[in-house]
């Protein structure tokens, strides 16, 4: 068996994989958004063609997780932290779909302007890539005060979601002409709020990583 310090430099090498592929869907959600405001079909491609690249960082956390399980034996904190992490990687891997779901919108809309200026959709964004960051940030630092954050902010961003469905649903009744597009947006804003939620979920596993229980936070 490894000595103590080595085992914890490989469970730090796992944290910085998290953090890694933390940055890299704070990058997707925050230029997938920023291509929709500008409808750049271009810069939707780009944010497509690195999706794998998120995928190869899960699978680098779980052969590392996996191989520390099975070498070392990891009993209590030790042992959440490395299933924790599969769960987290996991839920980010989710997160970097969602933004190339929003890409996919730029895509289908391409060479149309947009019905209206986007207010609330890159205010959603917003918070949630900065839930993003602070979700990967509770987990390196063990901040159960900062997962439970997450609710709170999640909660925003559903209020923020509900209030996009109701202008786009009036939008439609008053001009059926926008509602391919409306319907577009709208599906834009789940996928962001479904980020969020993911977030969430990255807060109930700090919990679990901290205190052993499981926390409802949705």
């Amino acid at each position: 068996m490894v000595q103590r310090k080595e085992f914890d430099q490989q469970l730090n090498e796992l944290t910085a994989l998290l953090e890694e592929m933390g940055k890299r869907v704070e990058t997707m959600l925050s230029e997938a958004v920023d291509a929709l405001q500008r409808v750049d079909a271009e810069q939707a491609r780009k944010i497509i063609s690195i999706d794998p690249e998120l995928n190869q960082m899960e699978d680098k956390v779980v052969e590392k997780g996996s191989m520390l399980i099975a070498t070392q034996q990891p009993v209590a904190k030790d042992l959440r932290r490395i299933l924790a992490a599969f769960k987290i990687a996991s839920d980010l891997e989710r997160m970097g779909d969602l933004s190339v779901d929003i890409a996919k919108v730029v895509l289908r809309i391409e060479g149309q302007q947009l019905m209206k200026p986007l207010i609330d959709i890159p205010q959603m964004a917003d918070i949630v890539t900065q839930m993003t960051y602070e979700s990967i940030q509770a987990y390196s630092e063990e901040n159960v005060d900062l997962a439970y954050k997450m609710s709170k902010d999640d909660d925003q961003v559903d209020q923020l979601y509900s209030q996009i469905v109701r202008e786009l649903f009036t939008l439609m009744a008053q001009n059926p002409a926008t509602i391919s597009q409306a319907m577009l947006l709208t599906f834009v804003g789940r996928y962001i709020e479904r980020i969020a939620d993911h977030a969430t979920n990255i807060g109930e596993s700090v919990i679990y990583l901290v205190t052993g229980k499981r926390a409802d936070l949705n």
